[in-house]
């Protein structure tokens, strides 16, 4: 069973660019860095673009505890701080429908 993640950020309008820029390297960053993240997708809608919606999975919780006391998360949380109106974050385990 995984462990997932899933972020919807709403974005300051003026700040969308910069954030979505950043949001991508730290998904690519985790993606290469850490073993234990198996997905890392950043989502968007084109008609509400300041909405930002991620889907994560991880090996298991630790892995995302991991993710979350990295280097490149602390600095993609410092600088996109100002950014975010306001963010969801919710916690989910995936079931495997063949199990």
């Amino acid at each position: 069973m995984c462990y997932v993640i899933t972020v919807e950020f709403d974005v300051e309008p003026q700040r969308a660019a910069d954030f979505l820029r950043l949001v991508c390297e730290n998904a690519q960053t985790s993606r290469d860095l850490e073993p234990g993240c198996r997905q890392f997708d950043v989502c968007t809608d084109p008609a509400r673009p300041n909405i930002v919606f991620l889907y994560e999975r991880y090996h298991d919780r630790k892995a995302f505890e991991a993710h979350l006391a990295s280097e490149h998360f602390g600095r993609f949380d410092a600088a996109t701080r100002g950014m975010v109106a306001s963010k969801s974050v919710h916690a989910l385990h995936r079931v495997d429908p063949a199990a």
